[in-house]
């Protein structure tokens, strides 16, 4: 005989969340897909939460409904619904199916959570190995960039000892933004740090420079103010946070110049969080709907180190929007990725060069949006803007990138850069690929090679833009 399933009442939290997103019965019985009368039964408690309603609420407020007393049931159900979701398994199951799969074949569902996750970790390392016996590295193995690189995504790009260490110290300080003024004081006086500017005169010089016998370190006058405060707390997250720094690496299967990278990119991150620290970086992203110029002027960071945070923000029972982030270089090369959809970057080769990231590159300082379409049929919000890091004089070069950053149609709601798209429309959206070695499009005035698992059809009679056919 098996066990029913549970009935679980919820009206109380139902109506405070609606109050506290300012929203009438109707209003939120439009966005979750009900009937008024059938909400006010659900407040009242005349009716219990169905996993059909539990569902659709989950949907509509991805980061602020939970059932309450959530127990290991919910954290289940949750596991099982982040697998199912894979386009491997479209409509195997309903809300009510995997409702009744968790609560009575609960060591089934776990089962199958750590299959899929398997099999997810499992294409990863194919395709990390795949790109090994490509990269031209030494013995066909990664290089230490590509190591970290991986770590961080194995790591879903949180790292919690540190970011909850950061947060801690930022609460305490109690400041926002962290003035440049108070991060060159907390180096003085609690580590002895002097700090002072470069003259900038000096031709190739380094934009920080940290001399520890000395006690001093040393940062470009050129740079931004943003780019000065991440250096400062940089600097001050090495000192601060060593110990959870080290224990991090330590515990790492890397080589040791990818431990001594990933120390490196600890630090990146421990300013980061302490700059923009979690709790109130995820509370002001949501409440401005992840506007990145305003999040930039509350925090006092620039545009791309916003955009990086909000790719971190993974931390179990307080995810933030789940968002894809990367950079991209004038030649197409992704040099910073993380992606908490289900978009995955190509670990080789350029990306679609129907992704208007490409367009941003050449285009600094105007944010492009973008709705578009993977062949899985998922459609993402896509929002990219070009930037030009100054050098500070003439003889060197400007940096020059873009940073691209998306999420989901479904969250199309809580991210500002989608209000000017023509969500609805299906038709609307650009169909784009993760790489044309990848992709399995069949026309595409954009394809610059096959793809390496489909056939080819060669008709010397006939010449499209491309002079195959993809099978």
């Amino acid at each position: 005989m098996t066990p029913s399933v549970r009935r679980r009442f919820a009206g109380a939290a139902l109506r405070t969340l609606r109050q506290r997103l300012n929203l009438g019965q109707a209003g939120m019985a439009a966005k979750v897909g009900l009937s008024v009368s059938y909400l006010s039964q659900l407040e009242n408690d005349d009716r219990p939460i169905t996993p059909s309603v539990a569902e659709a609420l989950a949907r509509a407020f991805p980061f602020d409904w939970s059932l309450p007393d959530a127990d290991q049931s919910a954290v289940r159900l949750e596991g099982f619904r982040a697998a199912i979701a894979d386009p491997l398994f479209a409509d195997l199951a309903s809300p009510e199916q995997m409702h009744r799969i968790v609560e009575q074949q609960p060591a089934l569902a776990d089962h199958f959570i750590r299959l899929h996750d398997a099999y997810r970790r499992g294409e990863e390392r194919r395709q990390i190995a795949d790109e090994a016996l490509t990269s031209g590295a030494p013995g066909g193995g990664r290089l230490p960039w590509e190591e970290v690189r991986d770590w961080f995504h194995e790591a879903g790009n949180y790292v919690d000892p540190i970011d909850r260490a950061a947060e801690a110290m930022a609460q305490a300080l109690d400041a926002e933004p962290l003035p440049e003024a108070l991060l060159v004081h907390l180096l003085k006086a609690d580590h002895g740090i002097d700090t002072v500017s470069a003259d900038g005169e000096m031709p190739d010089r380094p934009m920080r420079v940290f001399d520890a016998q000395a006690g001093l370190l040393t940062i470009d006058r050129a740079l931004p103010a943003e780019t000065r405060r991440f250096f400062l707390a940089q600097q001050l997250g090495m000192l601060v946070f060593a110990d959870q720094i080290a224990a991090v690496t330590g515990a790492a299967a890397l080589s040791e110049q990818a431990r001594r990278l990933l120390g490196l990119g600890l630090a990146n991150y421990a300013a980061a969080a302490l700059l923009m620290p979690y709790g109130r970086f995820r509370t002001t992203a949501r409440q401005v709907r992840h506007d990145i110029d305003r999040l930039c002027r509350r925090f006092g960071v620039s545009f791309e180190q916003a955009c990086h945070r909000l790719s971190t923000l993974q931390r179990p029972g307080a995810r933030g929007l789940p968002v894809f982030f990367c950079r991209v270089d004038m030649a197409g090369n992704i040099t910073k990725r993380h992606s908490a959809t289900r978009l995955q970057f190509a670990r080789f080769g350029g990306a679609c060069p129907l992704w208007i990231v490409h367009e941003a590159v050449a285009i600094p300082d105007r944010i492009l949006v973008q709705l578009a379409k993977t062949p899985d049929e998922v459609r993402y919000v896509s929002m990219a803007k070009g930037l030009v890091k100054p050098s500070g004089s003439y003889t060197r070069s400007p940096r020059r990138f873009a940073v691209a950053l998306g999420c989901e149609v479904e969250h199309a709601d809580a991210f500002i850069y989608a209000d000017g798209l023509d969500i609805a429309n299906a038709a609307a959206a650009t169909p784009i690929g993760i790489s044309c070695r990848l992709c399995p499009r069949q026309r595409c005035d954009q394809r610059a090679f096959p793809p390496a698992d489909r056939q080819l059809l060669i008709d010397p009679d006939v010449r499209n833009v491309v002079p195959y056919q993809v099978l």
